[in-house]
C-alpha cells in the first residue's frame, strides 16, 4: 500500500519557490496617533547602560550587521537573568548566534557571574557552555530538584539541556534526557513548566518555521521579497510552519515526548516565537501561550488531564481588534491596572501598535490598546517585552526593545532605521499610559537592533534593571536608579511538594488599597528569562500582605509583611528569611 503524502510532507520536501506564496511579516500599516499633552509628572526611575564598565565585553554575533541574505539572521535570541551559584545573586546568560559563512571568534553563548560588585566575569568555558550556531530562546529551571537551576536552550538545528552541576559547571544531557531531535528544526519559544501538577517541571518547545537555505531564495534573487520596493530576504509567510512540542518529565532524569497525546501536535500553521506558561484562567493549572509570527497566536489551555485545546481566537488573543494576523514577537505579563489578573503585552512588526490585552478573567482578554493610549508608538518593530513597576510607585509600566529585521532599507528608507530606541510606557493609575522619551534616562533613546531582553534587579539595590541583547553588539545593562521614597517588596519562593524552582506559583499582593498579581515564569519578553525573585512596588506603603498559591493548589497567607526587602518563602516552612536590600 502506498503511504499518503501530506501537504506538510510535500512543504518540506519541495523548493521553497515551487509551493509558496511569498510574503514578509505581517503588519497592519498604521500610522501613530497624536500624542496627547505630557502629564509633566516626575518619573523616579532613571536608565544608564552600564554594560561596559560591568564586564560584559563580548559582542553578540548574529548573522552580518549591514544585510540579511536568510531570514535565519534576522530572529535573533534571548537573555536570562538566574542565580546559578545560589549567592543570592543574579548571574547573565547571553545567547549568540553565528554567520552564514561559519563561526568567527567568540561567537559562543556567554554565562557572567555576578561579582555582587556591580561587575560580572565571564565563566562561560569553566562552566562548560562554549558552543557556537543558531541560538534563538532559553528557559531556566530545576528540572530534577537537586537545589540548583538547569538550562535549556533552543537553536535552529539541535536543542540543548544542561543539567547545573552544582559546582559552577554544567553538563549537556540532551541525549540521555530524550531530548534530541529526530530532524533539523527551528526551535524558539520555550518554557519549563509542570502542566500536570506533579512537582517535576516539563518542557514546552514552539517552533518558528522548517528552513532550509538550500531551499529558500537568498535576498534579492526573487522580486516577490521585497519590503516597500526594496529587496529583502524570503518569510515568514511562504515557509512551511511546524508544530509545537510538549514533554512530560519522568522523574528520573528524562523526558517522554507527548505533543501528540496532550493534543499539542495537533495544531498547525503557527510561525511560534516566544512562550509564556501561566495560569491565564484561573483555574490553578497553567496554560500556554505562543506569540505567533505573522500567523494567529495559541493559547493553550489545560484541560486538566493531561491535555490541552487550543482557544487562541475565543480568548481573544489570536488576532487583533480588527480580526486580522500581527507579527506577534514578546509577550510581557503581568496585573497593569490592579485587578487580580494575569494581562499581556505583546510586541508586532513596525507600522503597527503593540497589544495590551486586559484579562476579564475565564481565559477571555480585551484588546485595550487604544484605549490605554499606546497607539502614539507604531515606528518600530518590537521584541522583548515587560510588564514592571520601575519606579516602585504600585503601578507597574510597560517596557519594550526594539529594532529592524532590515537593515539594508534603511540605505533607501531611512525612516526605517537598522537601530532604534527602546521605548517605555509610565502607568499613569487611571487605564492610560504615557511614553517617556527622555524622562527616564540617556539608555532609553539610544538606538540598537534589539532582541531578547531580562527584567531583574543585578544589583540588589531594590529595583528592577534590564539586560538587553542587541544584535552584533555588546548587550546592554541598564541600571535604574531610583529616586524618592517609593517602597517595594520582592518574594523569592522554594517549593517543596510542588517544582523547586516555584515555576507556576502565583502571589497576589496586598498594599493599601491595591492588589497585584504575579507569577514565576519561565520565559517571557522575547525567548528570554526574568529574575525569578518577584518585584512590588508599593508606593507609599510601608508593609503588604501576600497570599500565594503554590503549584500543589497550596495555598499560603502571611499578614503585614515589611517592606524594603526580599522575603524568601518555602512552600512548607513559611518565611524562612526577610533580608532588607537597598542603597
Amino acid at each position: 500500500m502506498k503511504k499518503a503524502v501530506s501537504r506538510r510532507d510535500l512543504l518540506f520536501a519541495a523548493p521553497f519557490a515551487a509551493t509558496s506564496v511569498f510574503g514578509q511579516m505581517a503588519t497592519r500599516g498604521i500610522p501613530a496617533r497624536p500624542r496627547p499633552e505630557p502629564s509633566h509628572r516626575p518619573y523616579a526611575a532613571r536608565f544608564t547602560d552600564v554594560a561596559a564598565a560591568a564586564g560584559l565585553r563580548e559582542p553578540v554575533i548574529y548573522g552580518a550587521a549591514d544585510r540579511s541574505t536568510y531570514i535565519l539572521e534576522t530572529i535573533g535570541c534571548g537573555i536570562a537573568l538566574f542565580d546559578y551559584d545560589n549567592d543570592g545573586w543574579l548571574d547573565m546568560l547571553v545567547l549568540c548566534g553565528t554567520r552564514l559563512e561559519g563561526d568567527p571568534p567568540g561567537a559562543s553563548n556567554r554565562l557572567y557571574r555576578n561579582n555582587r560588585d556591580a561587575t560580572f566575569t565571564d565563566v562561560t568555558e569553566r562552566a562548560g557552555l562554549i558552543r557556537t550556531g543558531w541560538a534563538t530562546g532559553v528557559t531556566i529551571g530545576d528540572y530534577n530538584n537537586d537545589g540548583y537551576e538547569d538550562v535549556f536552550i533552543t537553536y535552529w538545528g539541535e536543542n540543548v539541556l544542561y543539567r547545573n552541576n552544582g559546582d559552577g559547571t554544567f553538563t549537556d544531557v540532551t541525549r540521555q534526557a530524550g531530548l534530541l531531535n529526530h530532524r533539523r528544526r527551528w526551535g524558539t519559544g520555550c518554557t519549563f513548566v509542570d502542566y500536570n501538577c506533579d512537582g517535576l517541571l516539563d518542557l514546552f518547545v514552539s517552533h518558528y518555521a522548517a528552513f532550509d537555505p538550500t531551499r529558500v531564495p537568498p535576498a534579492g534573487r526573487d522580486s516577490r521579497c521585497n519590503f516597500k520596493g526594496v529587496p529583502i530576504n524570503c518569510g515568514p509567510r511562504g515557509l512551511p510552519a511546524d508544530v509545537c512540542a510538549l514533554y512530560r518529565n519522568n522523574g528520573d532524569g528524562t523526558f517522554t515526548d507527548v505533543s501528540a497525546a496532550s493534543g499539542i501536535a495537533s495544531v498547525d500553521g503557527s510561525y511560534g516565537l516566544t512562550a509564556v506558561a501561566a495560569d491565564f484562567n484561573g483555574d490553578g493549572w497553567p496554560d500556554i501561550y505562543v506569540a505567533g509570527d505573522s500567523t494567529p497566536s495559541l493559547l493553550f489551555l489545560n484541560r486538566r488531564d493531561g491535555t490541552f485545546v487550543e482557544s487562541g481566537t475565543e480568548s481573544g488573543l489570536a488576532l487583533n481588534e480588527d480580526g486580522k494576523e500581527q507579527a506577534g514577537m514578546g509577550i510581557g505579563v503581568g496585573d497593569f491596572n490592579l485587578d487580580g489578573r494575569l494581562d499581556i503585552l505583546k510586541t508586532n512588526f513596525c507600522d503597527d501598535t503593540v497589544n495590551l490585552y486586559a484579562a476579564r478573567g475565564n481565559a477571555n482578554f480585551a484588546d485595550v490598546t487604544s484605549a490605554s493610549g499606546l497607539d502614539v508608538e507604531t515606528r518600530y518593530a518590537g521584541w522583548g517585552a515587560g510588564v514592571m513597576d520601575f519606579d516602585n510607585d504600585g503601578w507597574p509600566d510597560l517596557f519594550w526593545v526594539t529594532g529592524s529585521v532590515f537593515p539594508e532599507v534603511e540605505k533607501t528608507l531611512p525612516q526605517y532605521a537598522a537601530r532604534s530606541p527602546r521605548v517605555l510606557f509610565r502607568n499613569l493609575g487611571n487605564g492610560r499610559f504615557e511614553e517617556l522619551l527622555t524622562e527616564a534616562g540617556p539608555a532609553i533613546g539610544q538606538a540598537h537592533s534589539s532582541r531578547g531582553c531580562a527584567f531583574g534587579d543585578f544589583d540588589n539595590d531594590g529595583d528592577v534593571d534590564i539586560a538587553i541583547i542587541n544584535l552584533n553588539e555588546l548587550p546592554s545593562l541598564l541600571r535604574n536608579d531610583v529616586s524618592g521614597a517609593n517602597h517595594w517588596l520582592k518574594v523569592k519562593l522554594i517549593g517543596a511538594k510542588s517544582n523547586r524552582s516555584a515555576i507556576g506559583a502565583r502571589v497576589c499582593c496586598f498594599y493599601g488599597s491595591k492588589k497585584q498579581l504575579q507569577e514565576v515564569c519561565a520565559q517571557s519578553s522575547f525567548l528570554s528569562v526574568n529574575d525569578r525573585r518577584l518585584h512590588f512596588g508599593l508606593g507609599s506603603e510601608a508593609s503588604a500582605s501576600l497570599e500565594i498559591v503554590w503549584p500543589s493548589h497550596i495555598t499560603q497567607k502571611f499578614l503585614r509583611v515589611p517592606a524594603d526587602r526580599l522575603v524568601t518563602i518555602d512552600e512548607e516552612r513559611g518565611i524562612v528569611a526577610a533580608t532588607p536590600m537597598g542603597k
